[in-house]
C-alpha cells in the first residue's frame, strides 16, 4: 500500500517555482544565468513597513492572533477596500492568511464538492487548476486569444458556464499576460454572471496597483454591486508593497464564506505571522507615494522588453496594461531548430533550449494553459533585461 495520497496524482508542482529553482541551481554551478521566471519585485520592502515589523518585535507583539487576522489589520483592510475600491466590508467579512495563495486555497477547500466546476480564463496563474483539483473540483478552462489581448469575452464566459459551475476565478491585471480589463469589458462579464445566480466570483486583484498609462483598475463587485453577496474580493501586500516573503494575503466576502475559511485555516496554519500582520497594517495605512514611483520604473522596463522582443525573429509581443509580465507568442519559431540543434516542437522545448543555450530562464506558455507562448517577468534591473533580450534576439536569429 502506498504511503502517498491518490490526490497527489491529480496535481503537479508549480512550473514557475521549478524554473526559478533550476536557474538558481545553474547559477550555483557557475553558469551565467539571467532569471526571468520569478514573479517577485526586485526592490526592497519600503523602509517604513520594515520599521513597523521591527517595532512589533521590540514591543513583544509576537504572540498568536485570531486565526484569520488581528483586529487592527482587518480594520486597515476594510479601510483600503472602502477608500480604493468603493466596497464596504465589516471585520467579520475579512479573512487574512499566509499569502494570497492561501486565501484562494481556503475558499476552494471550504466550498467545493466533487463535480463542482470552476471556470477560469487561459492563460491562468499556474496554481488555479491544481488548487481546484486538490479541493475536489473540476477546472473548466476558457481559452482567450492573442488577437483579443488575452481577455475573455462575454460569449466565451457564457459558453463555459454550466449548472455545475460554482466559481469563476478572475485575475486582472493578469499573471501571466499583464492584460487588464477596462470597466466596460468587465461589465460585459458581470452581466453574464448576473444571469447565473449559482456562480460565485473569486477575484485575484494582487496586481491592482501595477497598472499603466490610461488603464484604471476596477474589481467585479465594484463594477456590479449586484454581485457583492457572491464575490470574494482577494488581494494582498506581496506585489505592490514588495512584501512577497512576508506572506500576507487577504479577502473580503460574505460572512458565511469567511467563517468557513476561518475554520479551514484554524485547522491548518492558524494565524498568519504576527510580525508580518503589523507590517501589513503600516503598508495599507502608511505612505503610498512610492507606488507611483514603482509603476514608472516598471513602465520603462515594460517598454524596453516589449520593443526588444518584437525585434526578435519569430516573436510577437503585445503591450500589457499592468502587472510586470509579458506573454509573447513564438508561433513563428515552432517546428524549427534552435542554434544548438534542438527541435522547437512547442514552447516548453523553446524555454528549455533558451536556458541551456543562452542562460536565460523564462516560463513556457503551456504551464499557463495557452501556447505557443512564454512568460517573461520584467521585475529585474534594466541592465539585466537588456542583456537577456539581446541573448533572446541572438538565439532567435540563429533558429533555422
Amino acid at each position: 500500500m502506498s504511503l502517498l495520497s491518490d490526490t497527489l496524482a491529480r496535481v503537479k508542482p508549480s512550473p514557475t517555482i521549478a524554473v526559478t529553482t533550476k536557474a538558481q541551481e545553474l547559477r550555483a554551478a557557475g553558469r551565467d544565468v539571467i532569471g526571468l521566471g520569478a514573479g517577485e519585485p526586485d526592490f526592497d520592502t519600503p523602509e517604513h513597513i520594515k520599521q513597523a515589523g521591527i517595532a512589533a518585535i521590540r514591543a513583544g507583539k509576537t504572540k498568536y492572533t485570531a486565526p484569520d487576522g488581528m483586529p487592527e489589520l482587518k480594520a486597515a483592510i476594510c479601510g483600503k477596500f472602502s477608500r480604493e475600491n468603493g466596497l464596504s466590508y465589516t471585520p467579520e467579512q475579512i479573512s487574512v492568511s499566509s499569502g494570497g495563495k492561501q486565501i484562494l486555497y481556503n475558499a476552494l477547500m471550504a466550498t467545493l464538492n466533487p463535480g463542482d466546476e470552476v471556470v477560469m480564463p487561459a492563460p491562468y496563474w499556474v496554481s488555479y487548476p491544481d488548487m481546484v483539483l486538490l479541493a475536489g473540483g473540476t477546472p473548466v478552462i476558457a481559452p482567450t486569444a492573442f488577437e483579443t489581448g488575452f481577455k475573455l469575452t462575454a460569449d466565451q464566459l457564457e459558453a463555459a458556464i454550466t449548472p455545475k459551475t460554482k466559481w469563476f476565478i478572475f485575475n486582472s491585471p493578469s499573471n501571466p499576460t499583464g492584460a487588464g480589463y477596462s470597466r466596460g469589458e468587465l461589465k460585459a462579464l458581470t452581466d453574464v454572471l448576473l444571469r447565473h445566480p449559482q456562480v460565485h466570483v473569486m477575484t485575484d486583484d494582487m496586481y491592482e496597483h501595477l497598472a499603466y498609462e490610461g488603464f484604471r483598475f476596477c474589481t467585479p463587485a465594484e463594477v456590479e454591486p449586484g454581485l457583492y453577496d457572491r464575490t470574494l474580493t482577494c488581494n494582498g501586500v506581496s506585489k505592490a508593497y514588495a512584501m512577497t516573503g512576508w506572506r500576507i494575503g487577504y479577502a473580503g466576502g460574505p460572512k458565511d464564506l469567511i467563517a468557513a475559511m476561518r475554520k479551514i485555516q484554524s485547522q491548518s496554519t492558524t494565524n498568519p505571522c504576527t510580525i508580518s500582520q503589523w507590517a501589513a497594517v503600516e503598508a495599507l495605512n502608511g505612505p503610498q507615494d512610492f507606488l507611483a514611483e514603482n509603476v514608472a520604473l516598471f513602465t520603462r522596463r515594460r517598454d524596453l522588453v516589449v520593443a526588444m522582443l518584437n525585434d526578435a525573429q519569430g516573436i510577437t509581443c503585445p503591450v500589457p496594461e499592468g502587472a510586470f509580465y509579458v506573454y509573447p507568442s513564438i508561433s513563428g519559431l515552432i517546428g524549427r531548430t534552435s542554434p544548438g540543434g534542438t527541435l522547437i516542437a512547442d514552447d516548453e522545448a523553446f524555454a528549455s533550449a533558451l536556458l541551456d543555450e543562452t542562460g536565460v530562464a523564462v516560463v513556457f506558455g503551456a504551464a499557463f494553459g495557452l501556447s505557443p507562448n512564454f512568460r517573461v517577468s520584467y521585475a529585474t534591473s534594466e541592465a539585466q533585461l537588456e542583456e537577456a533580450c539581446r541573448r533572446i534576439q541572438t538565439f532567435c536569429a540563429g533558429v533555422t
